[in-house]
């Protein structure tokens, strides 16, 4: 070789490495940017501490250099707890073939300086906190085969520049944010063999040129917001393992074209909105091994057949429209399927005996579906079954005793079907059944004994049967236990001190059944306890002290029983939210212990013999949204702490003793739906306050001692359902704002003072339907016509009022009612004709009233007629013998006078002087008689005075006679 060849050879060296260094970097240099990189990292674990400018860049943690150790190819550090921002100074050592970042906590976005490292193969990114987009110069990285940036807080679309990575082998960005729709740019990826979307906000649709993708295997695009069909070009996707478009909302039908893809083995559908036929195109996937198409509209029967589908291990058709029977060819003799899942379909007819030659199935739920008949003794060859989930069905007949032969059960629903008889004492043999639920059945029998055998128990569920005797005293044995109901049941005797020994039980509801005695004191024991439910049984005695040691309860109901003493020892937990002891027979004062308990939002004592004044210390209860202390022996008056509580919905201190006024701030509670105060002795005015209670639902404060006008603003209850008010000395008038109370059903004002007539207003409350009661009032006026609009309503009562007038016509529209009271009022006239129907009663003390049920009002008014008749007649009867007997008596007189006049002047003149001293004599004896006379005549009402004094006594005579006309109409009246 000549020199000059030399020269030429070395020269193109020098020009190579000079190309290397700057398309590959070096060592030295790489250092620098690597350690900048270390000071914005923070490294809790020191995985960086060997990154030291005195060391080999070759040795430190992390790195990978080239064969010659002239430069770095790699840089993994996963998993290494660091944190801190992705600098974009990576993107000097553009030597780098892999970055491996993945599982750490750095931040920030992805550093658009990446499309600079044109020799990187691997990026993986994934399982950070990056955010920000992904920036379309990773397009630039044509050498990149694995990019892997998912798991991260990613925003915005799936650049298009993603289809130029034309050597990609696998895409995973799931577990982001990214929205817009899968570029169709995506089919440009020949070689991408994975493509993972998973659980993103990607909409649109699956683009038609996804099938360039010719060597993908896996396709998962579940959780997003993918609409319209599945195309029927990915059918050419013959490589295709894995499709995973799960919970979408993608709908149509599934096209037959994924009968094509003959190496699938896992397709995933679930939670979309297909619908029709499930095609039987899909039997020719030979090698599937996990279908899932629940929860879609799929309708038809199944087309499936496990003689085709040789390898299936897993079938999901829940929550469709499939209908028909199971058919028989679904699981065969010797095939894989372990589970099959055909929950809340329409499925009809029996259990499938076909099943049972599916001895591989580990897990078969038909539940929510319409099969019927008796479950078949044979299910015992299902030897590897290990949850059995039957319920919400129609089976009948009972448990065959051949199920204790499943010795792999451990879960097994039978709940919600019409089970009859015994629960067979075999299923003591099922060693590792861990659930039990054989609630709302019709299954009776004693519980047995052998069933506490099943050491692995840990719920147990029996509500709603008929099963009778007594708990197995041997219940103890169950260690395991966690959950027991056995509510509304008619099982009896003592609840059995082993229970106690149950110390992992966290729920135990023993209601609604004949329990009777004390509670043991083993339950001290139960420290785990956090839900205790025994109403309605006969228990009773006093609590064990030692209940106090319970620590997490937060669920205690033990209403409707027979418990007396102290509650004290309930309250040993500061997580109670809910206690219930209504109806018992608990005394004493409420301790302030139980507002220790901050998280208490019910808390129900009514009807016991508890005394005592309100507990201040409810104040500090904020979270308490119900409180019934009714029916007991509280006093006192209602504390100011108790307006703290402003989250209260019902407040019930009914049949008590609580005196004072009702406080104005209850109108803060502005979530009160329930106020009942009635039954004490609350005086004072009804505060107006209480209008600004906007969701008050019923007011109930009847039966006080509450005084003045009811509230305008009583109208603002504009949710009021029931309004009670009656029994109280409240007067005035009623409100007509009440008219805004549009959903009133229940109106009470009786028995008060209340004055003026009954608002027509009150005809617009159309709802009004249990009651309208204005009576025992003093109420005066007409019936408004408008209450004939109260077409719903059932009793109308407005007797002992001061009503007058008729009873419109209106209200006889009101054909609803089935009690009415008008009584003792001052009404008048017609009834309307539907009110026959009611008795006598309701009308009484209205004489004027006529019409059925009364009498008619024609006879009515012949009635009035012929009494008017009789008294005029005795009332003429009388002036005319009285009129005569006046007549006759000055008749009288003027004849006795002519008479004496005559004798005087028949007498001699020699007597003259004598017969004048006489006469004189006699005139001042008669005078004085008609003085007398007139005396004893203006006692009865008519004067006689002396001739020369007189008047014409027309006048006089006409005016008493007047008056004893009157008078003798009195005397008939």
């Amino acid at each position: 070789m000549g020199s000059t060849q030399v020269c030429h050879l070395m020269l193109f060296f020098s020009v190579l490495v000079v190309v290397l260094e700057v398309t590959l970097g070096n060592t030295s240099d790489d250092s620098h940017w690597l350690l900048r990189i270390k000071s914005e990292l923070v490294d809790p674990l020191g995985v960086l501490g060997n990154w030291s400018p005195g060391d080999d860049i070759c040795t430190w943690n992390g790195l990978t250099c080239s064969d010659d150790q002239t430069y770095i190819v790699g840089l993994n550090l996963s998993d290494s707890g660091l944190s801190g921002p992705l600098s974009p100074d990576l993107s000097r050592i553009t030597s780098l073939q892999m970055i491996d970042l993945s599982t750490n906590s750095l931040t920030g976005s992805i550093p658009p300086d990446f499309g600079q490292l044109q020799n990187l193969r691997q990026l993986l990114l994934y399982s950070n906190s990056l955010s920000g987009k992904i920036p379309e110069e990773i397009g630039l990285l044509k050498k990149l085969q694995v990019l892997r940036i998912g798991d991260n807080m990613l925003t915005g679309q799936v650049t298009p520049n993603i289809g130029n990575l034309i050597e990609l082998r696998v895409l995973g960005l799931a577990y982001c944010q990214l929205n817009g729709s899968i570029p169709t740019e995506i089919g440009n990826l020949k070689h991408l063999q994975s493509l993972d979307l998973q659980k993103n906000s990607l909409g649109g649709l699956i683009p038609q040129e996804i099938s360039g993708c010719m060597e993908l295997q896996n396709f998962a695009a579940s959780n997003n917001r993918m609409e319209g069909g599945i195309p029927a070009s990915l059918g050419k996707l013959e490589s295709l393992q894995i499709l995973n478009l799960a919970n979408n909302s993608l709908s149509g039908s599934i096209p037959i074209e994924l009968g094509r893809l003959s190496d699938l083995k896992y397709l995933n559908l679930l939670g979309n909105r297909f619908n029709g036929e499930i095609p039987s195109e899909l039997n020719q996937l030979s090698h599937l091994e996990k279908l899932d198409l629940s929860r879609n509209n799929l309708s038809g029967t199944i087309n499936l057949s496990n003689t085709q589908l040789k390898n299936l291990e897993v079938l999901v058709l829940s929550e469709n429209f499939l209908t028909g029977d199971i058919p028989k060819f679904i699981c065969v003799r010797d095939s894989y399927l372990w589970q099959l899942l055909l929950v809340q379909n329409n499925f009809s007819g029996n259990f499938p005996l076909e099943l049972l030659n599916c001895t591989s199935l580990q897990e078969l739920d038909l539940s929510g579906n319409n099969l019927k008949g008796e479950l078949p003794p044979s299910l015992d060859k299902l030897v590897n079954l290990t949850d059995l989930l039957l319920n919400n069905n129609s089976f009948t007949g009972t448990v065959p005793p051949e199920i204790g032969n499943l010795s792999a059960l451990e879960t097994f629903y039978l709940f919600d079907n019409m089970i009859t008889g015994q629960i067979p004492a075999e299923i003591g043999k099922l060693q590792r059944l861990s659930i039990l639920y054989l609630y709302d059945n019709q299954m009776s029998g004693s519980i047995p004994r052998e069933l506490t055998n099943c050491s692995s128990l840990t719920e147990i569920d029996f509500f709603g049967n008929q099963f009778t005797g007594s708990i197995p005293p041997t219940i103890g044995k169950l260690k395991n236990l966690s959950f027991l109901q056995l509510r509304q049941n008619d099982l009896s005797g003592p609840i059995p001190p082993s229970l106690g020994y149950c110390r992992k039980l966290q729920r135990l509801v023993l209601g609604d059944n004949k329990l009777s005695g004390s509670l043991p004191p083993t339950f001290k024991f139960l420290s785990e306890l956090l839900l205790i439910s025994l109403y309605n049984n006969s228990l009773e005695g006093p609590l064990p002290e030692s209940l106090s040691l319970l620590k997490n309860l937060r669920i205690i109901n033990f209403s409707h029983n027979r418990f007396s003493g102290r509650i004290f020892p309930l309250l040993g937990s500061d997580s109670l939210s809910l206690l219930d002891l209504t109806n018992n027979s608990f005394s004493g004062s409420i301790p302030s212990r139980l507002s220790m308990s901050k998280n208490l939002t019910r808390i129900r004592l009514a009807h016991n013999l508890l005394n005592g004044d309100f507990p201040s210390e409810f104040g500090q209860l904020k979270q308490l949204n119900f409180l019934d202390l009714s029916f007991n022996n509280f006093t006192g008056e209602l504390p100011p702490e108790l307006s703290n509580c402003t989250n209260l919905s019902h407040l019930l201190l009914n049949s008590n003793q609580f005196f004072g006024m009702i406080p104005a701030w209850l109108g803060s509670f502005q979530e009160l739906g329930e106020l009942d105060l009635s039954t004490n002795n609350f005086n004072g005015t009804v505060p107006p306050e209480l209008g600004k209670c906007s969701r008050l639902l019923k007011l109930s404060i009847h039966s006080n001692r509450l005084f003045g006008d009811i509230p305008q603003e009583m109208g603002n209850l504009t949710t009021l359902n029931v309004l009670n008010l009656q029994r109280n000395n409240l007067s005035g008038p009623i409100p007509p704002t009440l008219q805004q109370c549009k959903k009133l059903y229940e109106l009470r004002l009786s028995y008060n003072f209340l004055t003026g007539p009954i608002p027509p207003e009150l005809g617009s409350l159309t709802e009004l339907q249990v009651i309208l009661d204005l009576s025992e009032n003093r109420l005066s006026g007409e019936i408004p016509p408008s209450l004939g609009n109260l077409v719903k309503l059932e009793r109308l009562n407005l007797s002992f009022n001061e009503l007058h007038g008729e009873v419109p016509h209106s209200l006889g529209k009101l054909t609803s009612l089935h009690m009415l009271n008008l009584s003792y009022n001052h009404l008048q006239g017609q009834l309307p004709l539907s009110f026959s129907g009611f008795p006598l009663s309701s009308f009484s003390g209205n004489d004027k009233l006529c019409g059925p049920p009364l009498v008619s009002c024609a006879k009515s008014a012949g009635l009035q007629k012929k009494w008017m008749s009789n008294t005029a007649v005795a009332g003429i009867i009388v002036a005319i013998v009285f009129t005569a007997t006046v007549v006759c008596s000055v008749l009288l007189y003027i004849m006795v006078r002519m008479w004496f006049n005559w004798r005087m002047v028949s007498i001699s003149s020699s007597e003259n002087n004598k017969l004048e001293h006489k006469r004189d004599e006699e005139k001042w004896v008669y005078g004085d008689h008609e003085i007398r006379t007139g005396e004893y005549w203006d006692v009865n009402t008519m004067a006689l005075v002396p001739a020369q004094q007189r008047e014409s006594p027309t006048t006089t005579r006409v005016f008493h006679l007047k008056m004893n006309t009157e008078s003798s109409k009195n005397s008939f009246a």
